[in-house]
């Protein structure tokens, strides 16, 4: 059964860019970066995975017509998209063709993170391609997986860029912490770290308990809050989000659009028991 958009479309932009694009224009009015991704995972199929790369090309062209110097835009991608569970080396030929297209055009490409089975995959690709494109490429890395506290020194190491978040995956004991309290404090920990030891990282979150370490740490260690950013979701936080930015700090939204939009929902169902009731009160809308 295919399940009405009007569902997702508190968390999804639309299921076209053209439907998108007004959206993003009113961010950027209110002086809000974005990323726009378009949806999609576990593609098997070459054609299907080339077609992927082409259109994320496409959306860089689109994104470097609409932007201009005094906003971050960029695209936020899934490897697995572009041929990662094919063969890595035909995904890296595809990655390292759409940042060539993104670096010529200044636009930033965030490589997203999905399940832990493609965490060690992903972050070699980005190995693979960040000597070429230090300035235009870097992952996500989520505080729930154990192993982040490992990759987060990594990342200090090359100074990358890291889109840090907790982490909306279902995932075993053992490769990952379940309290959010141990969660929440290994975020800190490592936000603490890109802070002082990577260039324009995004802190992403909707926690005031992470927001408000965030902007003590930063205060107490003199550092500015345009060498950093905070990150949200589309649809949740929108007062919020414009409050940050008239306060002085970096606010970057994170647009999703696509007919492929069900996964990404569903994941923002099991994150926030608020999020199942508003879809409770849309279908009784209707």
């Amino acid at each position: 059964m295919k399940l009405p958009f009007f569902l997702a479309s508190r968390f999804v932009a639309g299921e076209t860019l053209d439907a998108a694009l007004p959206v993003l224009d009113e961010l950027n009015s209110d002086g809000l970066h974005v990323a726009l991704d378009k949806l999609g995972e576990h593609v098997y199929d070459r054609e299907v995975a080339e077609a992927a790369r082409d259109t994320y090309i496409d959306l860089v062209h689109t994104l470097a017509d609409r932007t201009n110097n005094d906003l971050r835009n960029r695209i936020s991608i899934k490897l697995s998209m572009m041929g990662q569970l094919i063969d890595e080396d035909f995904c890296l030929d595809n990655l390292r063709q759409l940042l060539e297209v993104a670096a010529r055009n200044d636009i930033f490409v965030r490589l997203d993170m999905e399940g832990s089975d493609l965490t060690e995959s992903t972050l070699d690709l980005f190995e693979a391609a960040y000597d070429d494109f230090p300035n235009h490429v870097g992952p996500v890395l989520q505080a729930m997986l154990r192993r982040t506290d490992r990759d987060i020194d990594r990342m200090c190491e090359l100074g990358a860029s890291v889109r840090l978040c907790k982490g909306a995956y279902a995932e075993p004991k053992a490769i990952a912490f379940q309290d959010m309290s141990r969660i929440r404090e290994r975020y800190v920990d490592y936000m603490e770290r890109l802070l002082q030891h990577t260039e324009y990282s995004g802190i992403a979150t909707h926690d005031d308990q992470i927001i408000d370490a965030t902007k003590s740490f930063a205060d107490r260690n003199d550092i500015e809050p345009e060498t950093f950013e905070f990150q949200m979701l589309y649809g949740l936080r929108r007062e919020t989000q414009r409050e940050m930015v008239e306060d002085g700090y970096n606010m970057m939204v994170y647009v999703p659009y696509g007919t492929e939009w069900f996964p990404y929902f569903s994941r923002r169902l099991r994150e926030k028991k608020e999020n199942v009731w508003f879809v409770l009160k849309a279908l009784f809308k209707s």
